[in-house]
């Protein structure tokens, strides 16, 4: 089959939908890309306030070149993470997190429509195509294949969360939905700060927090490559424990201004009695972060969840491991699903990381070096990545 111009939808700009997104344009593929916010980036994601929230710890174009550590809220002391020998490279996108997805989303031959939520994916047994709807019905398109990266694609969570049926009718496809359906997640909050002027008392620019009920990670965002430096910006995350006694209480539902406003100053005053001398910022801003991280991996062999008789794949972090690396991963190995199916000589390297061996996906998962350098050339960074057997640290 000659795929070029053939019409295939992704859904969601995270990490996993950008790189698929741009591994099936790359083949000839017209691709629409649909996303319900306002920008790409998933947990890469950047906000108005330019104090990023998501996934901090991996990038594709500099080296955050800062001293990281651990506080121990039992002793209330640092440690210095080089000293105790666990040294990584740190990269991050400029000028923002999003930069990366933002790149991918402009691949030629990707048609990105931001503010744009699926409401319905109808499969028309007739015409072999999947029809595409908005949340009020509005027609999106018919297509060829769809890649959906949003693992509440099938989910009561979806419902929970907006009150409407979710947009994948379960008996379209039975086998992936036993797979999709209750995906239990780690939820987060993260508090966005920022000071006029440097917290000195703090020796590092990011630093895990060991046996805190309230918080378990912060970093100064400001620090960053090619962030402003007119104030410092700091990026705090809760426990998963301290989220779920939260949203236990408030439901999935919107949270309200008084229960964000609440959770702000818990995280803030964690911080406060770690016996450090931080001053009262003059910006602070709690979000939900509801579906952090997945708990479990429901794909890890085949790295993406695929039907091929409707030519539908579905993957994301979920599928692989609940970081940026597995989010990547996945995205490709659905991009050559449907390259495949679709008639399409996939890139060598493509082929290699969908069709070898477990040891050898595990193997690329965990050096990075390759990933990343597949991502720069697809966003013509033409740029090269030191230090091969670099790991990325998450949070």
């Amino acid at each position: 089959m000659n795929m070029k111009g053939t019409k295939v939808a992704v859904v969601g700009s995270g990490i996993s939908g950008a790189v698929c997104a741009s591994n099936l344009a790359r083949n000839g593929l017209s691709v629409t890309l649909f996303e319900s916010a306002r920008g790409p980036g998933g947990r890469m994601s950047q906000r108005r306030e330019n104090v990023e929230e998501g996934k901090e710890l991996i990038g594709l174009v500099a080296i955050w070149k800062e001293k990281f550590g651990s506080f121990d809220r039992n002793s209330n002391k640092f440690v210095d993470l080089e000293q105790g020998g666990i040294t990584s490279k740190r990269y991050v996108g400029i000028p923002g997190m999003n930069s990366v997805c933002r790149a991918l989303c402009r691949e030629t031959g990707v048609e990105s429509k931001f503010g744009m939520s699926v409401g319905r994916l109808e499969w028309l047994e007739d015409e072999n195509l999947w029809s595409l709807m908005g949340l009020d019905g509005q027609n999106l398109g018919q297509f060829k294949g769809v890649v959906a990266t949003d693992k509440n694609i099938v989910s009561p969570r979806f419902t929970s969360v907006t009150g409407r049926p979710p947009p994948l009718d379960l008996k379209l496809v039975p086998e992936l939905a036993v797979k999709l359906n209750d995906i239990p997640v780690c939820p987060c909050f993260a508090l966005m700060i920022a000071f006029p002027e440097p917290l000195t008392s703090i020796p590092f620019k990011g630093f895990s927090i060991k046996n805190s009920e309230v918080l378990s990670w912060a970093h100064c965002d400001s620090s960053k490559p090619g962030r402003s430096t007119s104030s410092e910006r700091w990026v705090l995350h809760s426990t998963m424990e301290y989220a779920q006694r939260i949203l236990a209480q408030t439901g999935l539902q919107k949270l309200s201004d008084e229960t964000l406003t609440k959770v702000a100053e818990e995280l803030f005053q964690e911080l406060q009695s770690m016996g450090l001398d931080i001053s009262q910022p003059f910006f602070k801003k709690a979000h939900r972060w509801g579906s952090a991280f997945p708990a479990i991996s429901v794909a890890k062999e085949e790295k993406c969840l695929w039907d091929g008789n409707k030519r539908l794949a579905i993957c994301g972090d979920f599928c692989v491991s609940p970081d940026v690396e597995g989010a990547i991963v996945s995205g490709m190995a659905a991009a050559s699903k449907l390259s495949e199916v679709l008639g399409s000589a996939y890139d060598n390297y493509i082929l290699f990381m969908t069709s070898s061996s477990t040891s050898n996906l595990l193997s690329f998962a965990l050096d990075m070096t390759y990933i990343v350098a597949e991502v720069c050339n697809m966003i013509r960074l033409r740029r090269i990545i030191p230090n091969v057997g670099s790991k990325l640290l998450s949070s």
